[in-house]
């Protein structure tokens, strides 16, 4: 399983239209082969500050989809809403 964490900072008048963007797009998101689920979290003291929170069964799951036709229509009109690139991390499960 491959968790990917990717922390978004808005231009602040422009919050509502990602949200936007998001609602309209998190259940294809969601269904895409691969996804397990994802989920939105809005930083606790910076509130135009979002993560996306996904579960991915592979690297190669999460690779298809940003590789895919509807990434493009997704992420474009995100992207241009930043006030300083994105950032993405990768996780797995540590084993202890």
């Amino acid at each position: 399983m491959l968790i990917r964490v990717v922390r978004m900072t808005f231009k602040e008048e422009h919050v509502a239209a990602f949200l936007e963007i998001f609602k309209a797009s998190r259940e294809q998101i969601a269904s895409f082969t691969g996804c397990r689920s994802v989920e939105l979290l809005q930083d606790y003291h910076l509130p135009h500050v979002y993560s996306t929170y996904s579960l991915w069964d592979s690297d190669e799951a999460l690779d298809n989809y940003r590789k895919s036709e509807f990434f493009g229509t997704v992420w474009k009109p995100t992207k241009a809403l930043f006030s300083e690139p994105a950032q993405a991390f990768s996780f797995k499960p540590a084993e202890v």
